[in-house]
């Protein structure tokens, strides 16, 4: 059993530095996303992932520069602030002593899960995980990654 204590240590104080840390967290690992999703998965599948297409599909707009700010404000705002306040939390009172490197990937894999499933499946109507073609597993990475990042940097800062 889980004292009260040991879950208000799970969750943090929101502070402005803690907000700083969300951003700049999701500032390294929006900028690791574009790089991955722009420029190497390219070489890989043909083609870059277009998560402003998706959020295009989801809401309707026609405004594909207005769909790429909501993503990037989605992943700079956020998803660190899911991290911090859900993501982390969870693995502290779950499997306490996990690694920060696997909650980061539990995290990526998360989003993942929430982008190609949730986003693309159930509100756009697209097949689950866009039925695992290799485009799939190059968001797979893609979030993998932005979960690590967001991860090491909470770590660095020490929040």
């Amino acid at each position: 059993m889980t004292s009260i204590t040991s879950r208000q240590r799970a969750m943090p104080m929101l502070t402005r530095r803690l907000i700083v840390t969300a951003l700049l967290s999701g500032l390294a690992a929006d900028l690791t996303w574009e790089f991955w999703a722009r420029v190497i998965t390219p070489l890989w599948v043909g083609g870059p992932l277009q998560p402003a297409a998706l959020i295009q599909s989801v809401f309707g707009f026609r405004n594909n520069g207005l769909a790429e700010v909501i993503h990037a404000v989605v992943g700079i705002v956020f998803y660190p602030l899911g991290y911090l306040f859900i993501a982390r939390p969870l693995q502290r009172l779950v499997v306490p002593g996990l690694p920060v490197l696997l909650t980061g990937v539990g995290f990526g894999i998360g989003l993942w899960v929430f982008a190609l499933y949730v986003m693309a499946h159930l509100f756009a109507g697209l097949p689950a995980f866009l039925g695992f073609i290799t485009l799939t597993w190059a968001s797979l990475v893609g979030h993998v990654l932005f979960g690590v990042i967001v991860a090491l940097v909470v770590r660095a800062r020490g929040d």
